[in-house]
């Protein structure tokens, strides 16, 4: 692979909603695709402060870090090689506003969420924080 040319941070914000957990996820109308939050780091900016702020943009909430979970490597639209980090997120506080990069959003089923995203990178993600959250994670047990 090519030498790693775009860093980007972002989180797996979940929640315990009536059905067990359940994972905010994003749509991009630039690109018609639902996708975990996430953006390009800022000059000076750790990836731990990149996932809380794009996450604070894309969706309008103020989270909690939690735990890393595994890093995603693809080759983006451009051709370039890039690397995104991400960590799993509570939120705290706020609420979301539709804007341009991202019109809607939508909290599924941890179980459901793998099939609604766009790209099958991002299930390896949810698949660590199943793990992270424990046995019956994705069964509504929380």
């Amino acid at each position: 692979m090519a030498r790693l040319s775009v860093r980007a941070a972002g989180g797996v914000v979940w929640r315990s909603g009536p059905g067990g957990v359940e994972i905010l996820l994003v749509h991009r109308p630039r690109y018609d695709d639902w996708s975990l939050p996430k953006g390009k780091l800022d000059g000076g900016e750790t990836d731990e402060e990149c996932a809380l702020r794009e996450v604070k943009e894309e969706t309008g909430l103020v989270t909690s870090l939690g735990p890393e979970l595994p890093s995603t490597r693809y080759v983006d639209r451009k051709g370039r090689d890039k690397r995104v980090r991400y960590w799993a997120m509570t939120p705290v506080d706020g609420s979301f506003t539709p804007h341009d990069e991202v019109d809607e959003i939508r909290w599924v089923s941890l179980a459901d969420a793998a099939i609604h995203l766009s790209y099958a990178h991002d299930a390896d993600v949810l698949q660590a924080l199943t793990a992270v959250l424990g046995p019956g994670a994705d069964e509504g047990d929380r």
